[in-house]
């Protein structure tokens, strides 16, 4: 993908990159407590859009004009921005969508191919700084579904890649990453992937939330049929609650 690209999929998606370049934090995000900073959240992420909307303008009237080198530092400012660390402050603000955002849903010849696209980044064998732009060149991809093609029958799957990005070590977001494992799950009644193991893993090991650990693990058992991961949810379970099969 060109910066030129990358640039237009960022703007046109309209999205705020919540990524790393160095490790992050892993612990769970403290509640914010009984102030209401929902409207600063919101007024943050529309300062990143705006941000990137600015640079793509200036990008192409420095190409317009012919000034490579100017265009060149629009560039590398861009790269910045995409691997510096910007946090999901709140997963409900414009973030994990709810869990009824599925309803009647079919083929979708452009989500498709964004899909295609998203995941032929996301599994490019690159490092360093390459390995995590491909990373949020996927991520922007899989957003611009979930905010543009919301009757798309690849929601669930969607969602899905979404929890195993932000699980990954370009993210090491757990608790966004287990609300799209969740949802992957959700959007598609009888799904019979590790979605919903997957959720459980982390709020068990990760987040420290062992009541949500429980439930999912139990709804584990009662829904799935893969031999391994029953056994796994199983023989947790019984660890957790101290009961014996």
């Amino acid at each position: 993908m060109s910066i030129r690209t990358f640039l237009t999929v960022a703007a046109a998606a309209g999205l705020s990159l919540f990524a790393i370049a160095a490790d992050p934090p892993p612990a769970k995000p403290k509640p914010a407590g009984d102030r209401d900073d929902a409207p600063l959240v919101e007024a943050v992420i529309a300062a990143r859009k705006s941000y990137q909307e600015q640079l793509l303008k200036l990008y192409d009237h420095y190409m317009l004009v012919n000034d490579r080198e100017r265009a060149r530092w629009v560039t590398e400012e861009l790269k910045s921005y995409h691997l510096a660390w910007k946090p999901s402050y709140r997963l409900d603000i414009l973030d994990v969508p709810p869990a009824n955002l599925a309803g009647e849903l079919k083929n979708d010849p452009k989500a498709n191919e964004l899909f295609k696209l998203a995941s032929e980044y996301k599994i490019k064998r690159d490092t360093g700084n390459d390995y995590i732009l491909n990373q949020r060149r996927a991520e922007l991809l899989f957003q611009d579904i979930l905010q543009n093609h919301r009757t798309s029958d690849k929601l669930a799957d969607v969602a899905y890649e979404l929890g195993d990005l932000y699980e990954g070590k370009a993210y090491r977001q757990y608790d966004r990453a287990a609300l799209y494992f969740e949802r992957a799950f959700q959007w598609r009644t009888g799904t019979r992937s590790d979605a919903r193991l997957r959720a459980a893993r982390l709020y068990d090991k990760q987040l420290n939330e062992r009541s949500k650990a429980i439930e999912l693990y139990r709804e584990e058992i009662q829904n799935d049929t893969e031999p391994s991961r029953l056994k796994e949810a199983e023989k947790r379970l019984g660890e957790l609650t101290g009961a014996k099969k």
